[in-house]
């Protein structure tokens, strides 16, 4: 080969690799907007937006049923709250210091009933403990604010207050999950303690009130105001039966409960004077 055509072609073998050392260093240092081959605008230059709109929002996942976890699945971890142990029986009473008492309130929260007990709780500034049904909380979410406004207690009483033995796991979910989720949306808290209606637990309604983060509390006191015995015989189950650490259980609906809401008025002033202390169990 002359030598002419030999001194061509290292010259050309030599400008091509050159030329591809330079492409991988580029390609290898490129912002992905660059590497996939658009080219960044000039310093000082508005950046192109979509052809019409705003830009796209980021994905958000679907809605899905109600969690079994207090907390959602995007929270940090160091803000989960522990899964109560799963219980064999309620509490019945509560441990506190000196003569401190727990007042509770269930069915509710009924428009015609509940905002005179929180009226009588207000002129005492006493707390109380109110376990709803989510048929009833669901068209009075502003009570339910109403109370946590006011430190309440806002417990769990299923949605439509069953016979919680006679159902399947799968209702009992339904019926306390259905009822968290109200109170959630209402207050932005799900409720840390349930109740069973009637008083009827079983194995299942300990194991899931568990998983959706409550703690079962029943009573020590029942003042039986949901037979309707008068406002007279109420006060004196409740005088009666005061001691330190007791859950008295009084109704805010389900009934005809002015009984309830006038015997309210009358006992809580004398347990206050006999050194009483009204107080809800914290979590």
């Amino acid at each position: 080969m002359p030598h002419g055509r030999r001194a061509v072609l290292r010259l050309a073998a030599a400008l091509g690799a050159t030329a591809t050392v330079g492409v991988l260093a580029a390609d290898r240092f490129a912002t992905p907007e660059t590497a996939g081959g658009a080219a960044p605008a000039p310093r000082g230059t508005p950046a192109a937006g979509p052809a019409a709109g705003p830009p796209a929002p980021a994905a958000r996942p679907l809605p899905s049923a109600y969690r079994l976890q207090p907390m959602t699945a995007y929270a940090p971890p160091a803000f989960r709250r522990a899964v109560p142990p799963v219980r064999q029986r309620p509490f019945l009473s509560v441990s506190g210091t000196g003569r401190s008492m727990v007042l509770t309130f269930d069915d509710g929260p009924d428009p015609r009933y509940t905002p005179g007990i929180l009226e009588t709780l207000r002129q005492y500034d006493c707390r109380a403990m109110f376990f709803v049904c989510g048929e009833m909380a669901v068209d009075n979410q502003d009570l339910l604010r109403e109370m946590d406004a006011d430190g309440h207690v806002v417990g769990n009483h299923s949605w439509s207050h069953p016979l919680v033995p006679k159902l399947k796991p799968s209702r009992i979910r339904d019926e306390l999950g259905s009822t968290s989720e109200v109170v959630e949306r209402a207050i932005g808290a799900a409720p840390l303690w349930y109740r069973a209606p009637y008083g009827a637990w079983n194995k299942h309604s300990f194991e899931i009130g568990a998983e959706l983060g409550m703690e079962p509390l029943a009573w020590t006191v029942d003042t039986l105001d949901w037979t309707e015995p008068g406002t007279g015989p109420i006060v004196r189950r409740v005088l009666d039966g005061a001691a330190p650490g007791v859950v008295v259980l009084s109704h805010d609906a389900g009934g005809n409960r002015s009984q309830s809401v006038a015997a309210l008025r009358r006992y809580l002033p004398e347990l206050l004077d006999a050194g009483y202390r009204m107080t809800v169990p914290r979590r």
